[in-house]
């Protein structure tokens, strides 16, 4: 049986219900008969008010955001300058100041 990749995650532990495949790892839907071609806009990277992100971008962050192995969250309002749009969960690689290189995810920023 040949599976199918997933548009969203390119998961190939799909599997059919109906006349539909859907993803056991992200839980997309789609229906693979109406084959969308969704590469340009799948390669933007948004930002939480939905503007797009660029490489060299300066980035504000929104929330508190706690760090793995640092007793200290990085605060709202910290500022990342010239970021790296990366593929992945944290599609966002960058320095901040007393934390040093770290990924960030684009919903929790806003540019700048």
């Amino acid at each position: 049986m040949d599976n199918v990749l997933c548009p969203k995650c390119k998961s190939d532990l799909t599997y059919p219900d109906q006349k539909l495949m859907v993803c056991s790892q992200c839980f997309h839907e789609w229906n693979p008969e109406e084959e969308i071609v969704e590469t340009p806009a799948s390669d933007k990277v948004l930002d939480s008010n939905g503007v797009e992100l660029k490489d060299g971008d300066t980035v504000i962050v929104i929330k508190d955001l706690p760090v793995k192995g640092s007793s200290k969250p990085v605060k709202v309002g910290t500022k990342a300058k010239n970021i790296k749009l990366v593929d992945g969960d944290h599609n966002i690689m960058c320095k901040i100041d007393g934390f040093g290189a770290m990924g960030l995810k684009s919903e929790f920023v806003k540019k700048a």
